[in-house]
């Protein structure tokens, strides 16, 4: 049976209950339903905790199981609530939060970089994004103050989604090149980043992200590191 992903329709929701679907060989614990988002396309899963009765299991992360199922990995070996129980399940939402503010800024780093996107990755104080970019870029201060820009605008993300065959009529959406958007559901789920003639950005994504791009904050953009013949990696940093 596959999980309810609650993170994609209510992002800030931080506690809430479940009921216990299954275990795996691993150790594993599945829910009907969850907070925690799965590693996946450059995002590290969630952490936080579950309780039932009078015990507490704490949660080191999250990943992907089979037939679309979310699979919470306790922080060390312990007792596993049993199938059938109701759990309250959780978040460690400071590094939720910070996820979700690092993604975001992300989004804005390839508007800033008009370039394909060859990879990334995604922290609680920073992210980086892997350019196809052969020749560094000639003022890093004005990228900087680009991103910046865009957040001060406090722009809305929202969500929405498309056909796969509409995808497919659109490649322009899709930014990385190193990683697909997932398809064979039927629709994609795409992010949009302001909205009518402010809309900055549009492209697929899985993950989590703030309401409005003023929540990111202030960041800065680290060294930009060449990563083989013709890749670029440039890293953004939350202000604290």
């Amino acid at each position: 049976m596959p999980t309810e992903l609650l993170f994609r329709a209510e992002p800030y929701l931080q506690e809430v209950g479940a009921v216990v679907i299954g275990h795996t060989a691993e150790g594993g614990v599945v829910l009907d339903r969850t907070l925690f988002y799965p590693t996946g396309g450059g995002q590290p899963g969630d952490s936080g905790w579950l309780l039932w009765d009078d015990q507490r299991l704490p949660i080191a992360t999250a990943v992907k199981g089979e037939a679309g199922a979310v699979v919470l990995v306790p922080a060390e070996p312990a007792a596993l609530p049993p199938v059938g129980a109701a759990v309250t399940q959780g978040l460690d939402w400071a590094r939720r939060h910070a996820h979700m503010r690092v993604h975001t800024a992300l989004h804005l780093l390839s508007v800033a970089i008009p370039l394909p996107v060859t990879g990334g990755q995604i922290g609680t104080d920073k992210g980086r994004l892997d350019f196809d970019m052969p020749e560094p870029p000639a003022d890093v201060a004005a990228i900087e103050a680009a991103v910046n820009a865009l957040i001060a605008r406090d722009l809305p993300v929202t969500e929405d989604w498309i056909t796969d065959a509409e995808l497919e009529a659109n490649p322009g959406l899709v930014k990385t090149m190193s990683v697909r958007p997932p398809m064979g559901q039927g629709r994609v789920r795409l992010i949009r980043i302001g909205q009518g003639a402010d809309q900055v950005d549009l492209q697929p994504c899985g993950g989590t992200h703030v309401a409005r791009t003023g929540e990111i904050g202030r960041v800065t953009l680290g060294k930009i590191e060449k990563k083989g013949k013709q890749n670029r990696r440039v890293t953004v940093l939350l202000e604290p």
